[in-house]
C-alpha cells in the first residue's frame, strides 16, 4: 500500500484524454518471481481507438488490438521496431477502443531489479523514460496483453500515486507517429527530468 490504493476500474472507464492526463503522477507496480518494480508515471500519451488514424485500432478490431475494445483497465502491450515492448492501459466504454501508451515514468520501488532489465550503467533518470524503457523496466512482454490492472491480487497494477495539479502538467503532440501528429493528446509533468525525448518518427 506504500503508493495508495489500487485504482478502481471506473477510473479507466472515462474519456481516453481524461485519463492520460489524470494517470500523471500515479505508480503502475509490477510482480513477478523476481520481485517488484514500480513506477511513477510522469508521462503518457492519449490514443482514441476508430476515431483516431494514430491508433492501432483505427481501422478496427484486430486479433492483436482485440484487448483495446474493452472491457477498460486491461493492459495492452505491443512489439514495435522488432525489438521493444510498450504498455497501454485501456480506457472508455466497453466495446470502444482507446487506449493510454504508458511513456515515461520514475522507478520509486525496485530500482536494482528495474536496472537489471535495462544495462546495469543506466543513469537512475533515463531507466523508464520511454515506453519502451518504462516496459523493460517492469518485465512486460506480449504475455501481459489482457491482464487486469484493476485488482489488488493481479501481477500488474495502477496505484493512487499522488496526482499531479493541473498548473504542473504540459500537453503537447504525440511523438513516435506520422498520423495526426500535431493532436495536443501527450502529457507531461513540467520539468521533470524522467521525461523522455520529444523526436518524431
Amino acid at each position: 500500500m506504500a503508493h495508495g490504493r489500487v485504482l478502481p476500474t471506473s477510473f479507466f472507464d472515462r474519456d481516453v484524454v481524461d485519463v492520460a492526463r489524470d494517470l500523471l503522477g500515479r505508480v503502475v507496480e509490477s510482480e513477478t518471481e523476481e520481485g517488484v518494480v514500480a513506477v511513477r508515471l510522469v508521462e503518457t500519451e492519449a490514443y482514441a481507438g476508430e476515431d483516431d488514424p494514430a491508433s492501432h485500432a483505427w481501422r478496427g478490431p484486430t486479433p492483436r488490438t482485440a484487448v483495446m475494445f474493452g472491457p477498460p483497465g486491461h493492459v495492452y502491450v505491443y512489439f514495435t521496431y522488432g525489438m521493444h515492448w510498450c504498455a497501454n492501459v485501456v480506457c472508455g466504454p466497453d466495446g470502444r477502443a482507446s487506449a493510454v501508451l504508458l511513456r515515461a515514468g520514475e522507478v520509486v520501488e525496485g530500482l536494482g531489479l528495474a536496472r537489471s532489465r535495462r544495462r546495469p550503467d543506466a543513469a537512475d533518470r533515463i531507466l523508464a523514460s520511454g515506453p519502451a524503457n518504462l516496459a523493460s523496466c517492469l518485465g512486460l512482454d506480449g504475455t501481459w496483453t489482457g491482464r487486469r490492472v484493476t485488482s489488488p491480487r493481479s501481477p500488474l497494477r495502477l496505484r493512487a500515486g499522488t496526482p499531479v495539479d493541473d498548473s504542473a502538467v504540459v500537453a503537447g503532440p504525440r511523438v513516435g507517429i506520422t498520423r495526426a501528429v500535431d493532436v495536443p493528446w501527450r502529457f507531461t509533468v513540467a520539468g521533470d527530468r524522467h521525461v523522455s525525448g520529444t523526436r518524431r518518427a
